[in-house]
């Protein structure tokens, strides 16, 4: 009788879980829900900024910053994803989850982070067309190219997500319903799953090392070329610029793919590195690159950047303006600008302050 209750118990699997993340920091877990708040309503807002920049200004109507904001729309993702339910974590020790949420947060981290990936990749190409082939850029970068890279950054996001997801699904987890993770990652959902994994866990390593040399292949390839394609440019400005511009997307790549390695490598390789240092490095890789893209391309992008201090800078004129006549009319009637003459200078000083 025992051993069929032993049998029964092994072969059942559980299908809702409780996710617990940072689990050796219970007494700090409530004060982190206001700065990781802050941190949240951050990244929406600073990729949305950019993103309606973008799409307001039609002299940024090009494929360089379409792709740029297709890459902080998927940021915006990638947090929400993520976030939400992180957040509900901290407020709740034991954050509840069915099988079927896990699965579908699963695929959506997953598959945006994969989306990153693949624009990272069309960034590159745009890249290598402006400066290594200039004169043809307009031809060769259309929309319907952007569709068809759009199309398979699609494509190959979901050829990757979605066997990882429904391999996962397969399994039986039968060893504990308690998740020590603030998210549903693949090897997070693998640690309490029971049986024989060892096909689970070469095929997950299997893809992200295929993925990922595939990918710095191709960077390394096209970047290299640029670099120096870039410094044979003759004018100093132009080749300046050109750097620049590169050296913003290198930034943004190396942010990406070293966080998600190193952290895919300590949960393979260090088995006594604790949970919490676990959660901090998936913290790092899921939430860096939606908190620094936008500060890079914001920044670092001149045109970008540009756009964005006029909009800032048009509305606070435009207040001053409004308020110029009110500020006149109560100086007239204080009467510490006396006479005409003053008046103007105080029109003359108000408008000279609005042109700097």
């Amino acid at each position: 009788m025992g051993e069929d209750g032993n049998t029964s118990s092994f072969n059942s699997s559980y299908t809702n879980f409780f996710l617990v993340g940072f689990p050796g920091l219970p007494e700090w877990r409530p004060f982190l829900v206001l700065p990781l708040t802050f941190l949240y309503v951050t990244i929406i807002s600073a990729n949305a900024l950019v993103i309606h920049t973008v799409a307001a200004q039609r002299s940024l109507h090009q494929p360089m910053y379409v792709l740029i904001a297709l890459l902080l729309a998927v940021n915006i993702c990638a947090a929400t994803a993520v976030m939400p339910k992180m957040l509900e974590g901290f407020v709740h020790y034991a954050n509840p989850i069915s099988l079927h949420g896990c699965l579908a947060q699963m695929f959506f981290i997953y598959f945006t982070l994969l989306l990153d990936y693949n624009l990272l990749l069309a960034m590159a190409l745009d890249r290598y067309v402006a400066i290594c082939h200039p004169l043809r850029y307009s031809d060769l970068m259309t929309s319907r190219l952007l569709g068809v890279l759009a199309f398979f950054a699609l494509t190959r996001s979901l050829g990757v997500a979605v066997p990882l997801v429904v391999l996962t699904s397969r399994a039986r987890f039968c060893r504990t319903v308690v998740i020590r993770h603030f998210t549903c990652e693949y090897i997070a959902l693998l640690s309490i799953a029971c049986g024989d994994l060892t096909f689970n866990n070469h095929l997950g390593l299997a893809m992200r090392l295929a993925t990922v040399s595939f990918d710095l292949a191709l960077l390394g390839t096209s970047y290299t070329r640029i670099v120096y394609a870039a410094f044979r440019i003759s004018s100093g400005g132009a080749r300046a610029k050109a750097l620049h511009t590169c050296s913003s997307h290198l930034l943004v790549i190396l942010t990406i793919y070293l966080s998600g390695l190193s952290t895919s490598i300590v949960f393979r390789v260090a088995k006594t590195v604790s949970q919490d240092v676990q959660n901090l490095l998936s913290a790092i890789y899921l939430l860096l690159p939606g908190t620094l893209n936008p500060v890079i391309y914001g920044v670092r992008t001149r045109e970008i950047r540009q756009h964005i201090e006029k909009t800032f800078c048009g509305k606070e004129l435009a207040r001053e303006v409004r308020e110029k006549p009110e500020r006149l009319q109560n100086v007239r009637v204080k009467g510490k600008l006396p006479g005409w003459t003053s008046s103007i200078w105080e029109i003359g000083a108000l408008t000279s302050g609005n042109k700097r």
